[in-house]
């Protein structure tokens, strides 16, 4: 029921909940969410695109739940999960007698989602012969369980994701270029979250407050040091590795503010580029300091004087530094 006391279908309170979980406000997280209400109102295929733990099953539950099959299930496959031999047969099922253990009846993913949507993770995993099947069934909406001599029909929406360039892949062979046409019908590409920097404090205080309420602490926000150590890090595991790092510092944490010592974060060093030493400097420094400056301004909520005390440099210095980078400061001030 909502406030009013009316009742909401279930579907429709799962609809919100999933787009809840889509939080950011940088033009780079808005240009793909914004694109999910029209795609949702459609049936084609979707594939989704990004780094491990951009949040691709987020956007594919966003999708199902904002349409029409969101009172059908909704299916998440791993397929990278799955063993190669046993992969036609999670997806399609079998008849009793279809090979040596096979006695009883099972029902494949494809059946099950039917109505609904199936979400292929790690497309790119799925073996070659799987994909060809797979492809027989988004061409014709039919397919043959193991063993069976006859086929049978299924209403199901797929929606695939990776998180390599596919068009390498089927370069390398690895998914085949028919298959990879008919997945990308329509094509959403996450950003990482090194990209909209701007959104981690947002991101941070959501995980907060939910490991809070679940934790039963007293935690209250960050530390402006803290959040500072948020926005400066690269993020390699993106809002994944994010909200495991707010996880153990609300654990961690027996005072109202998170402080940079209740934060653990990764040492893992990253791949060097094949660039000279002093190219690859200047590209790290002024990455650091727009980086650095962005950090403490969300943290001071865009109080400059507050931010330039905490960067140590007289106010003056610190401004030109905002010039520099071309920073709106606007964005971090709260909305009034």
């Amino acid at each position: 029921m909502n406030s009013a006391g009316e009742n909401i279908p279930a579907h429709e309170d799962s609809r919100q909940q999933q787009f809840r979980q889509l939080i950011g406000q940088s033009p780079i997280f808005l240009q793909q969410a914004q694109k999910i209400p029209l795609i949702a109102s459609c049936g084609a295929n979707v594939l989704i695109v990004g780094e491990t733990g951009t949040g691709k099953e987020l956007y594919a539950r966003a999708i199902h739940y904002g349409s029409a099959r969101a009172g059908r299930p909704f299916m998440p496959v791993n397929c990278g999960a799955i063993p190669a031999e046993l992969v036609e047969n999670e997806l399609f099922g079998h008849i009793p007698g279809a090979y040596t253990s096979a006695s009883n009846l099972q029902v494949g993913l494809i059946e099950e989602a039917n109505g609904g949507t199936l979400f292929l993770d790690e497309i790119d995993c799925l073996p070659v012969h799987a994909q060809v099947k797979l492809l027989r069934f988004l061409q014709e909406k039919e397919y043959r369980p193991l063993g069976s001599p006859k086929t049978k029909q299924a209403d199901v929406r797929v929606v695939a994701a990776s998180n390599l360039n596919l068009e390498e892949a089927v370069d390398t062979g690895k998914v085949r270029q028919d298959l990879f046409y008919r997945l990308n019908i329509i094509s959403l590409t996450l950003p990482p979250l090194r990209d909209r920097r701007e959104d981690i404090p947002l991101l941070a205080r959501h995980f907060l407050a939910k490991y809070s309420r679940e934790f039963d602490s007293h935690v209250e926000d960050f530390a402006d040091e803290a959040m500072s150590m948020l926005m400066v890090y690269s993020w390699p595991g993106n809002v994944r590795e994010l909200e495991h790092a707010v996880e153990r510092a609300v654990v961690m944490c027996n005072k109202p503010l998170i402080q940079a010592a209740d934060i653990v974060l990764s040492n893992r060093a990253l791949a060097a580029k094949r660039e000279s030493l002093r190219e690859a400097k200047a590209k790290e420094i002024a990455r650091f300091e727009k980086n650095y400056i962005q950090g403490v301004l969300s943290a001071c909520r865009g109080n400059i004087t507050r931010a330039a005390e905490i960067s140590q440099k007289n106010r003056r210095a610190f401004w030109q530094l905002i010039q520099k980078y071309r920073i709106d400061v606007s964005r971090f001030r709260p909305a009034s």
